[in-house]
């Protein structure tokens, strides 16, 4: 029964919010029917992630703890501050004193 409930559980959060963002993407792409595709197309786009990969992740990392390591550094890289002293030759800078913006291309790969 224990093992049931589970399953239930699971079918909950991870299966039907998976379903509901695939058949998001399909209406998106197909444009079809078109009054759904101009709700959801109104919708501002939030900057995380969804509900069903959270509560994946969260899972993975129930069940293996190199994913809850990989999680909590992913983080603290959000958190931490990019400096252009850093080591890496930077692709861009402002001099808001001369009123220049330089950008750089990234070299093409071979």
């Amino acid at each position: 029964m224990v093992m049931m409930a589970g399953l239930l559980c699971m079918t909950v959060l991870v299966i039907v919010p998976f379903t509901l963002a695939s058949a998001r993407y399909v209406v998106l792409r197909s444009g079809r029917p078109a009054w759904l595709r101009r709700r959801l197309a109104a919708r501002p786009p939030h900057g995380g992630m969804g509900l069903g990969a959270t509560v994946t992740e969260e899972l993975h990392a129930f069940f293996n703890a190199n994913k809850r390591v990989t999680m909590e550094q992913r983080r603290v890289q959000l958190v931490l501050r990019d400096d252009t002293q850093d080591g890496a030759p930077p692709r861009m800078g402002v001099d808001l004193d001369a009123g220049t913006a330089v950008v750089r291309r990234r070299a093409p790969k071979p």
